[in-house]
């Protein structure tokens, strides 16, 4: 990563950050159980502060020599920013980050970031449910392991042809609807199959088009209940091999 890239987490795992993302800063949420006060450390402004956190036990899963190269101390900035849009479900929102110069990073700079992390939630959506991801197929680990990277080198590509459609149409990636692509692409990829196009650059062309054609909605600050409206039904979860219970349904049992 650039060391002037922004590396935004959705949560914190540690207290101390690992060497790559100390290099390209770190942001996150405060989701510890560590207390704030602000009238401890370096005062940057309103409620924006410098404090050093030492370094806390290893986490469990963390090797042993990956964390004897961590740090014994690191200064860590601490920021309260304000939730102003009516019906989010908090009010105000500690921020930790390793962008520690409040000249180049302020306050509402940092909470735009963890205010764009909902692009993470989209981005997991569009790998999940709409590629069908939610459920995976294979039995082995090997070919699990396989069928992730399909699903994650499909949606790079899908993911690419929307960028190009959006530098073609002169707008912003994100505005692009990623279902929108991939049902372009699968349509294309048909017509494509019934027969060689005769001018290859000129369906590209037109692919591009029809992806930048669609569009998402203009939605900020969109407020939704956390709540699903369909009942799940109501049947028995099937926890072993179906050929197994077949055979316990012969059997009468």
């Amino acid at each position: 990563m650039r060391p002037q890239a922004l590396s935004l987490l959705v949560r914190v795992c540690t207290h101390t950050p690992s060497p790559s993302l100390r290099a390209c800063g770190h942001t996150a949420p405060h989701d510890s159980k560590r207390r704030v006060d602000f009238r401890k450390g370096q005062r940057l402004g309103r409620k924006d502060h410098l404090v050093l956190w030492p370094q806390p036990a290893r986490p469990t899963g963390m090797a042993a020599g990956v964390w004897a190269r961590q740090p014994e101390t690191l200064y860590i900035r601490e920021v309260m920013v304000q939730v102003h849009p009516r019906g989010f479900r908090v009010r105000s929102l500690m921020v930790i980050t390793t962008l520690l110069d409040a000249r180049l990073y302020s306050s509402s700079d940092l909470a735009a970031a963890c205010y764009a992390r909902w692009n993470i939630e989209l981005d997991m959506r569009s790998i999940k449910p709409v590629m069908e991801m939610d459920v995976l197929r294979c039995k082995t680990p090997e070919m699990v392991r396989q069928e992730i990277w399909m699903h994650l080198l499909a949606y790079n590509l899908v993911r690419t042809l929307a960028a190009e459609a959006a530098t073609q149409a002169d707008m912003d990636p994100r505005k692009i609807s990623f279902k929108g692509t991939l049902q372009t692409l699968t349509a294309f990829t048909a017509v494509g199959w019934a027969g060689l196009p005769t001018d290859p650059k000129r369906f590209y062309a037109a692919i591009l088009r029809t992806v930048a054609s669609h569009r998402v909605g203009n939605l900020p600050d969109r407020i939704e209940p956390r709540a699903i409206k369909r009942r799940p039904k109501d049947q028995d979860c099937l926890n072993q091999p179906r050929a197994i219970a077949r055979n316990r349904l012969m059997k009468g049992s």
